[in-house]
């Protein structure tokens, strides 16, 4: 068991002690759903414009292009054929062009992100 382990025990445990103790009865807002939208980083006058995006289902370009990267991660570990894998090597070295540029970054062998994303794609080395 790990750090992590050893506080998510700890807090399971003051959690606990706590519901014996009754320190959650009677809050405010008790019973009522919880309002998870933190928009507090979002200038004031475009909040309204985020949330109509946001629930006719539009995502910012960097987080689209975070979920494309991961989608192409995950089709290529389940490629069967070579045809296929390259195929989606191709375009998942496209998808990390493309983020590069966007964000004025780049994807070199140095980059932590990209070296991430090669530890998790299995690739067999050729003979």
């Amino acid at each position: 068991m790990g750090i992590f382990g050893i506080l998510d025990d700890l807090a399971e445990e003051r959690i606990k002690a706590a519901i014996d103790k009754g320190d959650f009865q009677n809050l405010e807002g008790q019973g009522k759903p919880l309002e998870l939208e933190d928009d507090s980083l979002i200038p004031e006058d475009l909040r309204m414009s985020y949330k109509i995006l946001r629930n006719s289902g539009h995502v910012p370009p960097e987080v689209q292009a975070d979920k494309d990267i991961r989608t192409a991660v995950d089709l290529l570990n389940h490629c069967k054929d070579e045809k296929s894998r390259y195929r989606q090597m191709q375009k998942l070295n496209y998808l990390l062009m493309k983020t590069g540029l966007g964000s004025k970054r780049s994807f070199s062998s140095e980059n932590e992100y990209y070296e991430k994303i090669l530890d998790r794609i299995d690739i067999v080395p050729e003979d």
